[in-house]
C-alpha cells in the first residue's frame, strides 16, 4: 500500500489531509520534539501542538509534556488499529439508532388543527434543541414555554426571540429567556426553529386566539430549517425594536455555532473589549490554511443594534492575521474567504 492509499483510508476516519501528513512524518521520525515534526512537514510548530493533542485523544500518539521539551511519540501501529477497531464496532449501535431516528424525522410533516397542541409542540421541540433556537410569538402565551427555554439558555443554547403584540416601553419580564429579545407590536407568524433543522410555522392568529380556524405545519426536513431562519432574520427581526441583550460569555471561549460565536463578538465590541479569534476549518475559494488566527477588525452582523451587515443574514468576522487580513464566515459560507467549522475568542491582551 502506498502513502496515498494509507491517506485515503486514515481520511475514512475523519482526519484531514494535513493532520495525515504530520501523523505520518512522525511515524518515520519516531519520538520527537515539535520543532523536528514541524521542519519535517513542512507546517508551523504551533500547528503540530494543536494536532498533537488531536492525535492524543484519538489513541494515534503519546504526548510527553512532563519533559522539557516537549516530544511526541507515536504509539505502535498494533495499538491504533485495535482502538479503530473499538471506535467502528461501538459506532455500529448508535449508528443504527441513529438511522432509524433520522429517517422517521425526514418523513415528518405534521399539520395541526389545535392552538394547545401548537404550544404543545413548540416547548417539546425547544426542549429538543442543542445548538439554536429561533422563535417569534405573542407575549400573551410566553409563559407556556417559558420554562423550555431557560432551560435551553442553560444548556448553552442561542436563542433569538421576537416577541409580538407589545411595545418596547411595556414593562416585560424577559430575563433568562432569550440571548437577545426584541419586541414588535404587530401580530406576526409564530416560527420556531431548532438548530436550523426542524420547526414549526403557524398564522399569527392561530396561536393569538383560541377560536381560529388556521392550521400550523411542522417540518422536520433540513433544507427548510435555512429557509425559515432566513426569513426570521430578513424579514421579520429587523422590523421589531431591541429590548434584551444578554451579557457577554466569559472568554476564552469555543463556539462550533457560528451565529453565536458573531453575536459574543459584537457583544464585546459593545462592551469595548477586543477580541483574538482562532478559527478552525478551510479556505472557500482557494486551498490554503485550515487555522487562521489574528484581531477582529470587522463584524458584519443584524443580530444587534446597530447592524453593520449588508444583507439580512450576512454573520461575517474580519480578521487581521500575521499573513494578511481574511472574512470568515460560518458553515456554508461562500461570499467570505474562510469557513469556520469552529471559533475560539480570546481577548486581545
Amino acid at each position: 500500500m502506498d502513502d496515498r492509499e494509507l491517506a485515503d483510508l486514515l481520511e475514512q476516519f475523519g482526519l484531514s489531509e494535513k493532520v495525515i501528513d504530520t501523523y505520518l512524518t512522525l511515524l518515520e521520525l519516531g519520538e520527537a520534539k515539535a520543532s523536528q515534526i514541524a521542519d519535517a512537514a513542512g507546517v508551523s510548530k504551533r500547528y503540530v501542538y494543536s494536532v498533537s493533542q488531536e492525535l492524543e485523544a484519538r489513541g494515534f500518539v503519546e504526548v510527553n509534556d512532563h519533559v522539557v521539551p516537549t516530544t511526541i511519540r507515536p504509539l505502535p501501529p498494533a495499538a491504533v488499529v485495535e482502538s479503530l477497531s473499538q471506535s467502528v464496532e461501538s459506532m455500529q449501535p448508535a449508528l443504527e439508532e441513529r438511522y432509524t431516528t433520522t429517517a422517521r424525522d425526514e418523513e415528518r410533516f405534521e399539520v395541526i388543527k389545535s392552538r394547545v397542541t401548537v404550544l404543545k409542540r413548540i416547548a417539546e421541540l425547544i426542549a429538543r434543541s442543542e445548538s439554536e433556537i429561533t422563535l417569534s410569538l405573542p407575549y400573551d402565551v410566553l409563559d407556556e414555554v417559558a420554562d423550555e427555554l431557560r432551560a435551553a439558555r442553560e444548556r448553552g443554547v442561542l436563542v433569538s426571540l421576537v416577541v409580538s403584540g407589545v411595545e418596547p416601553h411595556d414593562d416585560l419580564s424577559l430575563d433568562g429567556l432569550a440571548s437577545l429579545v426584541r419586541v414588535w407590536h404587530e401580530l406576526m407568524p409564530t416560527m420556531l426553529t431548532v438548530d436550523s433543522r426542524i420547526g414549526l410555522v403557524a398564522p399569527g392568529e392561530m396561536v393569538a386566539r383560541s377560536n381560529s380556524e388556521s392550521q400550523a405545519i411542522v417540518f422536520a426536513q433540513p433544507h427548510l430549517g435555512p429557509v425559515i431562519v432566513g426569513s426570521f432574520f430578513g424579514n421579520y427581526w429587523p422590523m421589531a425594536a431591541e429590548a434584551y441583550t444578554t451579557q457577554p460569555d466569559p472568554l476564552p471561549a469555543t463556539y462550533h455555532n457560528f451565529r453565536h460565536a458573531v453575536l459574543q463578538a459584537a457583544l464585546c465590541d459593545r462592551a469595548g473589549t477586543d477580541l483574538t479569534v482562532t478559527a478552525h476549518g478551510r479556505m472557500v475559494h482557494t486551498d490554503g490554511p485550515t487555522e487562521l488566527h489574528g484581531r477582529i477588525v470587522d463584524i458584519r452582523q443584524g443580530l444587534l443594534e446597530p447592524a453593520t451587515n449588508s444583507f439580512p443574514v450576512e454573520n461575517t468576522l474580519v480578521i487581521e492575521t500575521d499573513d494578511g487580513t481574511y472574512s470568515i464566515g460560518g458553515l456554508g459560507a461562500f461570499i467570505e474567504d474562510f469557513e469556520a467549522e469552529y471559533v475560539e475568542l480570546t481577548p486581545s491582551s
